[in-house]
């Protein structure tokens, strides 16, 4: 048998893609009667748009990280749910979470978003998850914004304490880091202001 020919016998792994929406904070700044992620925004909870963005870029699978609070009916069917128990100690803890769940499922691959930008469209998860570089950004306008996504080659140099996460990487290994322009707007919903601007 040539060389040639035991190639072709070698299985083929599948390059599989995973969303994720970090959504596991307790969003102190919002200050409302009820969690920001849950408040309505445009007639839906705040943290569905970011989930069902994340669902319409059609990757492998769609997770959230959830924690403060439960999402309950903000989380589209078919969307994991990932607990992250530890959420208090920060967002390092919600991207571990989100990274010990993609190695169980054999992911090669996460983009990672925040629950509290409802008005990033699903071309921009899939923007940047068709991304080659090992850490890719949208940017919008020339501004790096979330989503990124994370190829699992640099896993392992993801902060595991504290309250940053991708950021941490980016500012370390720019080296890594391309960048991915999106259309939409990647606004932060943090408190009652911001949903009254945006909805």
């Amino acid at each position: 048998m040539s060389g040639d020919d035991r190639l072709r016998l070698l299985p083929v792994v599948p390059m599989t893609v995973a969303a994720v929406v970090l959504a596991a904070g307790e969003g102190t700044r919002f200050g409302g009667p009820r969690h920001k992620l849950l408040a309505e925004f445009r007639g839906h909870p705040l943290a569905w748009w970011a989930l069902t963005a994340a669902a319409g870029a059609a990757l492998d699978e769609v997770a959230a990280v959830v924690g403060a609070v439960d999402l309950g009916p903000a989380v589209p069917e078919g969307v994991h749910v990932i607990e992250n128990r530890a959420w208090a100690a920060g967002q390092a803890s919600s991207l571990q979470a989100a990274r010990a769940w993609a190695v169980a499922r054999g992911h090669q691959a996460l983009v990672v978003g925040l629950g509290d930008q409802p008005l990033v469209p699903s071309s921009a998860w899939a923007a940047v998850a068709s991304s080659e570089s090992p850490v890719a950004v949208a940017t919008f306008g020339g501004r790096r914004r979330p989503p990124v996504r994370l190829d699992r080659s640099v896993w392992p140099l993801l902060p595991t304490t504290g309250d940053e996460g991708a950021r941490m990487l980016m500012r370390t290994r720019p080296d890594l880091v391309g960048e991915v322009p999106c259309e939409g707007e990647p606004a932060d919903i943090d408190d009652e202001e911001d949903l009254i601007r945006w909805s």
